[in-house]
């Protein structure tokens, strides 16, 4: 497992018609008074320290009196549409805790925090600017992993519920020295699963900084799960590696459990676990799956020379011939799921 080569900054694809037409179909397409370019007209900030007193890289803006109460107004409302499908009848409790800047990355996001002045609760959502790709990878992760995602899309604007959970690079510094041999045997297993889960849908860039670990207590138990939480990368490399979460730099201490707690036996079986799981996900959404990938087909979704590198080098590891007709990302991506769906029980292949 060598360097992986640094990653390019992508270029946003826009919101086209067809993907329009799945999102309101979906119930993902909303209306709001504030939009990402609006956000942007903030009049200062000041820099966001973490406990230890190191810069996260955010900054807490602030805006003139006159733009804070629109603004204000319009994130309470888009609180309302994401968690409680637009009813106002509590708005009024509402507040805008802060609005923090994040200078790094490609989505350079907003992060809000919405608090409920009646029981001091709050919760935070992200607004970036939308990029199809990105809506990709959320709507992937929503129908084909364990989990839910919360997003509403409206103009060029992405508005994103929060995923809770310990930022993987810092949960093997605060975190991991703390878990017993069973715990960290059950991380081992979880990786394993969350490894195949990346490589099979080609969400790229996954080093431990995007994603969370999410603690579960069941009885006298600690249980783990891991979630992306950044989508930028969802099938925009040429590197196939680079959709392989195990071969960065960033993620060889949960690649070392792995070694270490799990047999290649075990390896497998919680490959093929999470491939059977996939494929029951799959038949469960099957219309919105086949609805996704067709309103995706109406945009390549990343250079010319990166498609071809992947078609090329998928197909050198599975030997499917459908890859070499695949134009664009999502068609890789098509076949991909049918290759798994008809291959899963039948034919072993393993993340390497």
């Amino acid at each position: 497992m060598g360097q992986n080569p640094p990653l390019l900054k992508k270029k946003n694809y826009p919101i086209t018609s067809e993907i329009k037409h799945y999102l309101d179909k979906y119930k993902r397409l909303t209306k709001t008074h504030v939009l990402y370019d609006d956000l942007l007209r903030f009049q200062g900030g000041i820099s966001v320290y973490d406990k230890d007193g190191k810069d996260t890289l955010w900054i807490r803006v602030f805006y003139n009196e006159f733009e804070k109460k629109e603004i204000d107004y319009s994130l309470n409302k888009i609180y309302t549409l994401l968690h409680s499908d637009g009813d106002e009848s509590k708005i009024q409790f509402l507040t805008v805790d802060y609005i923090d800047f994040c200078t790094f990355g490609n989505s350079k996001p907003f992060r809000v925090r919405i608090r409920n002045i009646l029981n001091d609760n709050y919760t935070n959502f992200y607004v970036k600017k939308a990029d199809a790709s990105r809506v990709f990878g959320l709507e992937l992760e929503h129908i084909l992993s364990p989990n839910r995602i919360n997003f509403l899309v409206f103009k060029d604007t992405l508005i994103e519920e929060h995923i809770i959970g310990i930022p993987g690079d810092q949960f093997l510094i605060d975190h991991l020295s703390d878990c017993n041999e069973h715990e960290k045997a059950q991380i081992a297993k979880e990786f394993v699963k969350f490894n195949e889960r990346c490589m099979i849908g080609l969400l790229g860039d996954m080093r431990s900084y995007n994603f969370v670990i999410v603690t579960i207590h069941d009885f006298d138990n600690r249980v783990f799960r891991i979630r992306a939480i950044d989508f930028d990368q969802q099938c925009y490399e040429g590197n196939f590696k680079l959709y392989k979460p195990h071969l960065f730099k960033e993620n060889f201490p949960f690649t070392h459990l792995v070694k270490h707690k799990l047999n290649e036996d075990a390896i497998a079986q919680y490959q093929k676990e999470e491939r059977s799981n996939l494929v029951k996900r799959m038949l469960d959404s099957e219309d919105r799956l086949k609805d996704l990938i067709l309103a995706m087909k109406s945009l390549p979704l990343a250079p010319r020379e990166h498609i071809e590198q992947l078609r090329k080098e998928v197909y050198d590891f599975t030997l499917d011939k459908h890859f070499k007709k695949a134009e664009t990302m999502a068609e890789i991506v098509e076949v991909a799921l049918k290759f798994m769906k008809r291959n899963f029980r039948n034919k072993d292949f393993h993340s390497s």
